[in-house]
């Protein structure tokens, strides 16, 4: 059996196929994998934000015509850069366990406090609404490319300070570049943040992900994503969502656009009912 795992170009993305064709190797070592990488157009358009050129659908558009017209047989994606609404003849199949959901500030190398004559650099609205609140007085400005780039930019004194997934600096071994991470009461996730997700043509059977798929990550995930969808959340939109699990009660706080935040708890097994009840109670408050 052969299987062609689809992929972006990037190093995090490539180390996060990479991941999962380990857990199909773990279950089944017979399974020839091969891995195929592209270039999405939102890799390409680096001079706007992504609001302005399409949203997050373009990061998939690439992948996902791979996959309907057979040239790979699965692809992966970091959850939170995934459209709310995905094409019904490529179900997400398989969600990993949660890595860090925090969002980090890094700051430039060899420095050791934010320099209030230069913006804080974050991709999106979510992360510029919260920054706010949390530093009154600084500016923040958009950045794109890939996380490599990003450094870069800041080390060349582009920006005070960035804002970036804890969980991608970690998978590349940049935790270093870590200054702090924000808590979630700080700054709330975005929905699936930490999480990677499978995507397949319908009528997959999929065994040989047994052993990546994490229950307590794909609860969460409906929550989360349950709640942005129904309050029409997407990547011009700061709304955002982050649960936890305990036991079989999963608690779920919700951001609005307007960086007022809810919070509900029930069955774990209601996930997707829970998160679009919370988000009928902020259309309903506002």
């Amino acid at each position: 059996m052969k299987l062609r795992v689809g992929s972006r170009e990037s190093v995090l993305a490539v180390w996060q196929a990479e991941a999962v064709m380990g857990a199909i190797r773990a279950w089944d070592a017979s399974i020839e994998l091969e891995l195929v990488t592209m270039k999405t157009t939102g890799d390409k358009i680096l001079d706007r934000t992504l609001d302005k050129v399409g949203g997050k659908g373009l990061f998939v558009k690439e992948l996902d015509a791979a996959l309907l017209e057979g040239r790979v047989d699965l692809t992966v994606h970091s959850c939170k850069d995934l459209p709310m609404e995905t094409d019904p003849r490529l179900p997400l199949v398989a969600f990993s366990r949660r890595g860090d959901p925090r969002d980090a500030l890094v700051l430039p190398a060899g420095i050791d406090a934010l320099d209030a004559g230069r913006p804080i650099g974050c991709a999106s609205r979510r992360r510029a609404l919260q920054l706010k609140r949390l530093f009154p007085g600084m500016e923040s400005a958009p950045v794109r490319g890939n996380v490599q780039t990003r450094l870069r930019k800041l080390d060349e004194g582009q920006y005070s300070a960035l804002v970036l997934a804890a969980a991608g600096l970690r998978r590349l071994g940049l935790e270093g570049r870590i200054s702090r991470c924000f808590t979630p009461e700080e700054m709330l996730p975005a929905a699936g943040q930490g999480i990677l997700a499978v995507q397949a043509r319908a009528g997959t059977d999929t065994p040989w992900l047994d052993g990546f798929r994490d229950a307590d990550a794909t609860d969460c995930l409906l929550a989360e994503r349950a709640f942005v969808r129904a309050l029409d959340g997407g990547c011009s939109s700061p709304v955002a969502a982050f649960a936890t699990v305990e036991g079989e009660i999963l608690t779920l706080t919700g951001m609005d656009e307007c960086g007022r935040r809810v919070r509900a708890a029930g069955p774990r097994a209601e996930a997707e009912r829970l998160g679009a009840e919370l988000a009928g109670q902020v259309r309903r408050e506002n």
